[in-house]
């Protein structure tokens, strides 16, 4: 095998791995960051976080999908917990750990592209 399903999906058991430890960093970080602020806003974070990629994904990327989207949609929530990951981290917790969570962030990037270019040409 060459690094892809028989599907045609990429082999991403790594980026898996990677990017949902970045989606649990997120998870974590952002409520945290927020909840000086607002309680309900940090209450709102994890909905946000935690159903959008629930109830969106493309078909052929998840098994069970509730809300078809094309493959684009995929890539920008996976960006949008990658960047609640880092800012989230940055604010609410001390600066070697957000080092940690920037290099963890930065190494499902560059382990996602191929997903990512698969994802890109996935339409509905």
């Amino acid at each position: 095998m060459t690094g892809e399903s028989t599907a045609g999906r990429p082999d991403d058991r790594l980026p898996s791995v990677l990017r949902f430890t970045t989606e649990l960093v997120a998870w974590v970080a952002t409520p945290w960051a927020l909840a000086g602020h607002s309680w309900l806003l940090a209450a709102l974070s994890v909905v946000v976080l935690i159903g959008l990629p629930t109830c969106f994904s493309t078909p052929g990327d998840k098994a069970k999908v509730i809300v078809a989207v094309p493959g684009w949609v995929t890539i920008l929530l996976v960006l949008l917990q990658l960047v609640a990951a880092v800012v989230s981290s940055w604010i609410a917790w001390p600066a070697w750990a957000a080092i940690v969570v920037s290099v963890l962030a930065a190494a499902t990037v560059v382990t996602e592209r191929q997903r990512w270019r698969w994802l890109a040409v996935r339409r509905l």
